[in-house]
């Protein structure tokens, strides 16, 4: 359908809670619309996951998707093109790990996050019904990141060490080498 313009961390609609969807609404020609507007948005942006708020939408959607070809993430296992409808996060293992990561909507900035180690995620799919996913690792991580903009939540807000922010230029000149996992979304 269309790339929509990002939403920026300032943006009001980043830093609300999203609302619920209708399970009616799932059937209309404008959430279809939304949910491609969403895939492509993604893809044009290089992303490997995007939230409704991201583009305007305050609603409970999200999508990732790691393309098995991708360059950006030749260490992650594909991961294919989800759609989350409501979903709702279960931490299973509670164990802490961190990864640098970035954000569309927060351009140019990376930020070392500890996250839980192990998520159950129950959702909506497309049609209306109930799925789950369990996820552990740099997955878990991925799936935490985009769904906390369901919740207003951007990743500079679980960032613990503040000297752990850098521009995406900084972070390759001083963390990318030096880090222990240097993983990053």
């Amino acid at each position: 359908m269309a790339v929509r313009a990002l939403r920026k961390i300032g943006d009001p609609v980043l830093r609300r809670r999203a609302d619920v969807v209708e399970l009616t609404d799932l059937a209309s020609p404008g959430f279809d619309g939304l949910v491609e507007d969403m895939v492509d948005t993604m893809r044009a942006e290089g992303g490997i996951g995007i939230a409704a708020p991201q583009i305007g939408e305050s609603l409970r959607v999200a999508v990732i998707a790691i393309e098995p070809t991708s360059s950006r993430y030749p260490h992650m296992s594909a991961f294919p093109l989800t759609l989350f409808v409501n979903p709702r996060v279960t931490v299973t293992d509670p164990g802490e790990q961190g990864f640098w990561e970035g954000c569309l909507s927060v351009p140019n900035l990376r930020g070392y996050v500890h996250r839980p180690r192990a998520i159950r995620v129950n959702f909506e799919d497309a049609e209306g019904r109930s799925q789950w996913i369990d996820a552990e690792g740099f997955l878990a991580t991925v799936l935490q990141h985009e769904l906390d903009h369901l919740d207003g939540v951007l990743f500079v807000d679980r960032v613990r060490d503040t000297t752990k922010l850098a521009t995406v230029e900084n972070y390759a000149k001083y963390w990318m080498s030096n880090a222990t996992d240097p993983t990053e979304i």
